[in-house]
């Protein structure tokens, strides 16, 4: 819960590697350059990280081009498998470490590094690749061919190249290990470039790479940079084959647009604004608590999250009052404080942008039911009040755009058509929920919206053998699973005459 007496949260001291890793020697940027790492739970000052230049993205690119066309790592899949083995057990000695520096970079609650930011991915987004290593169809054979003669005909998978990784700050290490998973497991070699606001969960993998494994010089190299003009080199790089990029739809459509002069295979996973369509069997009391917690967890900082919760009409009183009750009782704050489940924002720009949000939302009729400021016994960090906006309009800025902040749009239905149409309505198409007395009315409706994911009634989908990402504009291409391991492979068709 949340207390009336000022705080100033204190986070355990936590020491980040601030060097980078290039064809395999952690090396500090060219001219010594770094930029301050800021816990945005307290404002204050990390550490530093180094700074990439244009001159040092362009070694990282060379060194990943070359391990790629000169070493073994493409074709020698158990050298593969014992160096991502190696990593595996590398992160797991210093899970602990990790766990301080997510919540110190990131504001992460501690709570949340216990799921999806920290142990969820570690438990299987580099085992989930190896295992799919000893079953994925490397090989597979076509039926003879008589057109000009017999041939023999095979497909080959192969990997794409040199894989341009670009990151995001919310989920920094969960979104790092499920691109480095399959990117080297299928062959490929990586340059990696975290988010400017959380460096040293991929500094600290650089480090362990270079330390604790026999992975190549080369194959994964780590460049954190503070200019994303800079960081434009790896979008038009010819020697760069592919970007996996996650983050904002807006500098989705950059990415694409970019790349397209070389032709880059593109893997993107992009925002969202998923709706949780309450129908009108579902237990109200039971299910809301879930809404308002989901949609606020890391203050509402996950592509992923249910920020539309679509309540029918003729319950739509209760259910706000409901879910005013839940989310004004959010525990949120000290993200070193196991009992929150809501921190800062990551900075400064995007508190403003949140609550710039939130005034638009009142403009346009929204009705602030509780929170919609900046708490009083915070007065450091970048904390917005975990807030419910009802009497919402789909039409509303709000209720269309991502706003990536602790914010939840309560929006009234008339009907199942009417849910399903509002909850469609959306330029966005990443993940969704659905409750209901009836599962397989549940699953129903589940099946007519147009979203990557979905849960009904609950339901986990998450795992890194589950292909994600979205449809419309949240994104192209699937990570993790099947699907995802295969997106960075190339398939080569062969005709062959035996002797």
């Amino acid at each position: 819960m949340t207390s009336a007496t000022p705080t100033t949260p204190t986070a355990p001291a936590v020491v980040g590697e601030a060097r980078m890793l290039i064809d395999g020697r952690l090396v500090e940027a060219t001219g010594g350059a770094v930029y301050d790492n800021v816990n945005p739970a307290t404002e204050q000052v990390l550490g530093q990280t180094s700074d990439a230049a244009a001159v040092d993205l362009d070694a990282a690119i060379a060194a990943a081009r070359r391990a790629f066309d000169e070493s073994a790592w493409s074709t020698d899949r158990d050298l593969r498998r014992r160096c991502l083995t190696q990593l595996q057990q590398a992160l797991e000695g210093e899970r602990e470490q990790l766990r301080a520096e997510l919540v110190a970079e990131a504001g992460a609650p501690v709570a949340v590094t216990g799921i999806a930011q920290l142990d969820w991915p570690l438990a299987d987004g580099l085992r989930g690749p190896l295992e799919l290593m000893d079953s994925f169809p490397w090989e597979r054979s076509l039926p003879d061919t008589h057109l000009m003669g017999p041939s023999h005909r095979a497909v080959w998978q192969e990997p794409v190249g040199v894989v341009a990784a670009i990151v995001p700050w919310n989920f920094p290490f969960e979104v790092t290990i499920n691109k480095l998973g399959p990117a080297m497991a299928t062959g490929n070699t990586v340059v990696l470039k975290p988010a400017p606001d959380t460096p040293w969960n991929a500094t600290r993998i650089g480090r362990l790479i270079a330390e604790q494994t026999d992975i190549p010089p080369g194959v994964v190299n780590v460049v954190p940079c503070s200019d994303n003009a800079v960081a434009g080199q790896l979008l038009v790089d010819p020697r760069v084959d592919m970007v996996s990029f996650t983050g904002s739809t807006g500098v989705g459509r950059l990415v694409v647009e970019k790349s397209a002069a070389t032709m880059k295979r593109t893997l993107l996973e992009l925002g969202g604004k998923s709706a949780m369509i309450i129908l009108d069997d579902a237990d109200l009391a039971a299910v809301l608590p879930l809404a308002g917690f989901g949609a606020c967890l890391h203050s509402g900082q996950g592509c992923a999250l249910l920020t539309r919760v679509l309540l029918p009409r003729e319950r739509y009183a209760e259910g706000v009052e409901i879910l005013a009750g839940v989310i004004g009782a959010l525990p949120y704050g000290d993200p070193t404080d196991p009992a929150n489940l809501a921190g800062p924002l990551i900075n400064a720009r995007q508190r403003e942008r949140v609550l710039g949000y939130i005034e638009a939302g009142r403009a346009q009729g929204a009705r602030v039911v509780v929170g919609g400021g900046r708490p009083e016994h915070l007065p450091h960090g970048y904390y917005v009040q975990p807030t419910l906006l009802a009497d919402v309009d789909n039409t509303m800025t709000v209720a269309r755009e991502e706003i990536f902040g602790p914010v939840v749009c309560a929006i009234p239905f008339d009907g199942e058509a009417d849910a399903v149409r509002i909850a469609n309505d959306s330029p966005y198409g990443l993940s969704g929920g659905v409750y209901s007395a009836s599962v397989e009315r549940g699953l129903g409706v589940a099946r007519r919206i147009r979203t990557g994911s979905i849960n009904v009634n609950g339901g986990m989908f998450y795992g890194s053998d589950g292909p994600y990402g979205g449809f419309k504009q949240s994104g192209l291409g699937r990570q993790g699973g099947l699907e995802g391991f295969a997106s960075y492979t190339e398939a080569k068709t062969v005709g062959y005459v035996s002797a």
